[in-house]
């Protein structure tokens, strides 16, 4: 199962806001937890990547999967890093692979869900329908839902241990955040940089990095 899995609807794409950063404390220290993804979450309508952003679409079943187990295992994870806009929009300048792979375990969306209908108006490609289903059964068989989980206080006692320890996990498990302080050029110079020693920005991405300064 080496498909790679499309999770680009599950974060919105947006254009940076050429202004200062908004005047405001950012905890240094904070961190994200699962329920700042889940429904009622303060964080997650603000949530964006930066326009010229490549697809998230480079992680395969296995690869979602292992990650989410890594996070509920209480693995070491890296900082995700973001920047919030003078309009109070919070950008992902790394990290959108790791955030959506979480956001499609809280909302069983792996490209074919109500997130990614509303995202592709309803028209997705029956390969996408294909793999989300392969990737859905794939990740409940090995790790369970995120309904499981949420349902499981109700029949602990019947659980086997390592679903347990995951269980008592799950509301402590989180990921370290770091901030980028100052204001779009800042940001994208971030972003590039980062970027930039992962993979190589392709061509069109340079452009649009060029055209918003």
């Amino acid at each position: 199962m080496s498909s790679k899995v499309n999770l680009d609807a599950l974060i919105p794409k947006e254009d940076f806001e050429i202004q200062e950063n908004t005047n405001c404390l950012l905890n240094k220290d904070s961190m994200l937890s699962i329920r700042q993804l889940d429904e009622g979450s303060f964080l997650l309508p603000w949530l964006r990547k930066p326009d010229f952003q490549r697809e998230t679409n480079e992680w395969d079943s296995e690869k979602i999967c292992d990650f989410i187990q890594s996070f509920l295992d209480g693995e070491l994870i890296p900082a995700i890093i973001l920047w919030r806009s003078a309009g109070g929009i919070t950008f992902v300048i790394d990290g959108a692979h790791r955030i959506s792979a979480l956001i499609s375990w809280v909302y069983d969306d792996y490209g074919d869900g109500a997130i990614s209908q509303i995202f592709y108006e309803g028209v997705i490609p029956e390969k996408q329908v294909e793999i989300a289903e392969q990737t859905r059964s794939y990740i409940n068989n090995k790790i369970g839902s995120y309904q499981d989980y949420k349902n499981a206080l109700k029949n602990y006692n019947n659980l086997d241990s390592k679903f347990k320890e995951r269980v008592r996990s799950l509301g402590v498990s989180a990921i370290q955040l770091q901030w980028v302080e100052g204001n779009a050029d800042k940001a994208e110079s971030s972003f590039f940089r980062i970027n930039q020693q992962a993979s190589p920005i392709n061509s069109t991405e340079l452009f649009f990095l060029t055209r918003i300064k």
